[in-house]
């Protein structure tokens, strides 16, 4: 019983709380943008590594002043609190994960991209292994033709989080610099070549 309300009152309270600490994180840190100015008017599936989703919202808005997307989220508590979190930046959810569900969400984001919705995913999510790109993101952008826009987050200054993912907070007044890649249509490619690229993409700016 005690778990059940701790888990409520983490529901009610936790997600305003980290809408307000995105906010002002991004509000407190100089941006740059080195992005394509324009993309596509029909539906990109928005794709970063897991560890860097927080500042998500806020590149998404750079380029859809009215949002109209969906995020694939883990049907788990945390996924529920980062569900409940993003509302506050008016992204819907999809949930479920590559270990729960995997073949009805995909349908689901599949049928969402042909309703007109951008799509945000996470290629390693939920639980890993980090920075490896799993087969829902290549599946997704070849039946439906969507293009792909990966997204990379690079704050000066930032904590880094003792967890799978290596977890990015950034800190409040330094610069969050933000990378993307030309839209990709990997339509036609092999998995393993689509996953490739993919990749490779988005540790071009690690270093």
């Amino acid at each position: 019983m005690g778990k059940k309300i701790s888990r409520r009152l983490a529901l009610l309270f936790v997600p305003f709380l980290g809408s307000l600490l995105i906010r002002f994180l991004y509000f407190a840190n100089r941006k740059k943008f080195y992005v394509p100015k324009e993309i596509t008017s029909q539906p990109v599936i928005f794709a970063c590594w897991h560890g860097e989703l927080l500042m998500l919202p806020y590149l998404y808005k750079y380029y859809r002043k009215k949002p109209h997307a969906k995020v694939l989220i883990s049907p788990h508590f945390d996924g529920k609190l980062i569900s409940e979190t993003i509302k506050y930046f008016g992204l819907g959810t999809l949930s479920g994960s590559s270990d729960k569900n995997p073949a009805r969400v995909l349908i689901q984001a599949i049928k969402s991209i042909k309703e007109g919705y951008d799509i945000g995913i996470t290629p390693d999510g939920p639980k890993g292994p980090r920075h490896e790109v799993a087969d829902g993101l290549i599946v997704m952008a070849q039946k439906t033709g969507a293009k792909i826009l990966l997204i990379k987050t690079k704050p000066t200054k930032y904590w880094q989080l003792n967890s799978w993912d290596k977890f990015i907070i950034p800190k409040p007044f330094g610069i969050i610099n933000y990378y993307a890649s030309d839209e990709l249509d990997i339509r036609g490619m092999e998995m393993e070549d689509a996953r490739r690229l993919i990749k490779e993409e988005l540790l071009k700016y690690e270093s």
